[in-house]
């Protein structure tokens, strides 16, 4: 990312946000863009593949806070969108007494230890050198650029999968078909037409970068000629008109690890869009969606689970065979268990870092909606036995005014 781009590219605009935007609006804004502008939704639409590229490209820098940071003080520095890309020194005209006009494109160039300057002192850089630290470390001038002209890692790309619950539970390798940049088949990645190869730029030696004296001042900027590259491509490939990058569908396989919750971001390192001039690759970022379950729940790493059991059971206790995601279980009921009580069925949850949660059976006693008379009449005999009818205590735990 060039300081020329941080100084005219609106990246919020790009978005469609406000520059107050927090990550939530910025991620959800990007997401719904990308969509929209997908080359899979866009086949041959060149203008939808370029907005498509803009939209990446601002949220790979609003994304990351440092980088954000170092944005928007390039744009409360200089202006927003260019504004003053050729403006004059504040106050108007220029340098002082000389009338020219001054390109901020420029401003982030240096003299240092070129031998290019005029008559001041030898080895005093540019400003670039005075901002270095707000955009990237203390280098100077022409180590920017070189770095600039140089290998460059590739973007992060993000992807979806839907799990089922026991998947996501027992862990699953699973084949996502994505489409995100890629190497061009034709080319190789080198951006030439096959049986050409690119050269070295006659105007900056290979260096991606031009000086030029200008008064007292010696000032760099990325060549023009090879836009910063320092190789120029005589016969561009046809494929991917020059970039060495096209827009490729592929299958990858991705193991997703016991235990991941819905929502939940796994990076694969290295498995996103491919780096620029030899550069590494990016990451891939899967977002996982977890499907529910007819019987199951979760709490963190327990699973839990609803058994219905008969008065009787619960009165007399009992031993019932409950699922489990792997199989099944015998549960002791103890005699007298009340209805809500939760037993612990240890180990048979969720795996963890280190242990594996538990299965949490809440026990609920059923009571039958219609009763036969011989029914009816063997409850009534147990209530008369155990002196518990429940009609006049209830009536009479009833206070005037409905308190109980």
């Amino acid at each position: 990312m060039s300081t020329r781009d941080f100084i005219e590219k609106d990246y919020y605009a790009a978005l469609g946000v406000s520059q107050d935007a927090d990550a939530n609006a910025i991620k959800k804004a990007y997401r719904k863009l990308a969509q929209e502008l997908h080359p899979d939704k866009n086949p041959g639409n060149t203008q939808a593949e370029a907005r498509f590229k803009d939209v990446s490209e601002a949220y790979d820098v609003l994304s990351d806070p440092k980088r954000r940071s170092e944005y928007d003080e390039a744009r409360r520095l200089f202006g927003a969108g260019g504004a003053g890309a050729r403006a004059g020194f504040p106050g108007g005209g220029g340098f002082p007494g000389g009338g020219q006009t001054f390109d901020f494109g420029d401003l982030f160039g240096g003299a240092a230890g070129t031998g290019t300057a005029g008559p001041g002192p030898r080895g005093a850089g540019g400003l670039g050198d005075i901002l270095g630290g707000l955009f990237g470390g203390g280098a100077g001038p022409r180590a920017r650029s070189q770095a600039a002209s140089g290998p460059a890692r590739g973007q992060d790309v993000e992807t979806e999968a839907t799990l089922s619950f026991e998947e996501a539970v027992l862990g699953v390798t699973v084949p996502l078909r994505m489409q995100s940049p890629g190497s061009c088949p034709t080319c190789k990645g080198s951006g030439a037409k096959p049986g050409t190869s690119p050269h070295t730029c006659p105007v900056c030696q290979g260096a991606g970068v031009t000086s030029r004296s200008q008064g007292a001042f010696a000032f760099s900027e990325p060549c023009r000629n090879c836009r910063g590259t320092g190789s120029v491509i005589d016969d561009p490939c046809p494929t991917c008109s020059g970039s060495g990058i096209t827009s490729q569908t592929r299958t990858i396989t991705v193991r997703i690890p016991p235990g991941v919750k819905d929502g939940q971001r796994i990076r694969l390192a290295g498995k996103g869009a491919p780096g620029r001039r030899g550069g590494p690759a990016g990451d891939l970022f899967v977002v996982v969606h977890v499907a529910e379950h007819p019987l199951f729940g979760r709490k963190d790493d327990d699973l839990t689970l609803t058994v219905p059991i008969s008065f009787a059971e619960a009165a007399l206790g009992t031993t019932v065979t409950v699922p489990t995601l792997d199989g099944t279980v015998s549960l002791k009921v103890p005699p007298g268990t009340a209805s809500g009580r939760t037993l612990r069925v240890r180990g048979r949850g969720v795996p963890g870092k280190g242990r594996k949660g538990d299965l949490l059976v809440t026990l609920e006693v059923a009571v039958p909606v219609r009763l036969t008379p011989a029914q009816r009449k063997v409850i009534e005999n147990l209530a008369e036995e155990m002196d518990e009818d429940p009609r006049p205590q209830i009536t009479a735990a009833i206070r005037p005014g409905g308190e109980t």
